[in-house]
């Protein structure tokens, strides 16, 4: 299957703990509404009967709009609920062995901080990178700060399509132009406002000008 760079363009990331009084399903259906080309479920507190539950509705929300759904790093759950595919951290699973559990035709997406990971991401079967965190950020406890240089340097060493995430807002996405990445990943700057699908749109139409920079 594969994933082409349009559909990385704006990468929804979700997280529950902003959702007040709304369903996850209502917010992401918001962001979808708003411009997110791409939907990753992260859930790391919902245990597994209750997380295959919301994956699936999910599911059938994306298939319904053509955005791409994938699951973050559980693999069983992903293949369980035949998502598009997954996305995995350097802990998780190497995209080697997760190939061979999911197939030839899922999505696989690798966290990387270094070339080095990037490369050898690039070489195990992964279609498409995440690097960050490229601003400061609070969503991730064990995020890594990764320079803009070591981002630019990420996007000439591999071929497949690199998103930069964490800490990205309308505000500083600019400061990513000419890095080579083809989108952003986020979470707080699409899920933690109180009008997402407002907040969406302008976060697209941001990143599209600094694409075009």
């Amino acid at each position: 299957m594969g994933v082409e760079k349009k559909d990385l363009l704006l990468y929804a990331v979700t997280d529950r703990s902003w959702l007040g009084g709304h369903t996850l399903y209502q917010d992401v259906e918001a962001a979808i509404k708003g411009g997110a080309t791409f939907v990753q479920l992260r859930e790391k507190k919902l245990d597994e009967e209750h997380f295959l539950e919301e994956a699936k509705e999910i599911k059938e929300l994306c298939r319904r709009y053509h955005v791409p759904f994938v699951i973050n790093d559980n693999v069983d759950i992903a293949l369980a609920m035949d998502a598009d595919g997954v996305h995995v951290g350097q802990s998780d699973m190497e995209a080697g062995s997760v190939r061979e559990k999911l197939g030839p035709d899922k999505i696989i997406g690798v966290s990387a901080q270094t070339v080095e990971q990037a490369v050898l991401a690039q070489q195990r079967g992964a279609d498409y990178l995440g690097v960050g965190a490229v601003f400061p950020t609070g969503s991730k406890d064990d995020a890594v700060e990764v320079s803009h240089d070591t981002l630019r340097a990420i996007c000439e060493a591999v071929d497949i399509p690199v998103i930069a995430i964490g800490g990205i807002s309308a505000e500083n996405v600019k400061e990513l132009a000419g890095s080579g990445i083809c989108g952003i990943a986020v979470i707080s700057a699409i899920f933690a406002q109180p009008d997402i699908e407002a907040a969406t749109k302008e976060l697209k139409e941001q990143t599209t000008k600094m694409l075009e920079n």
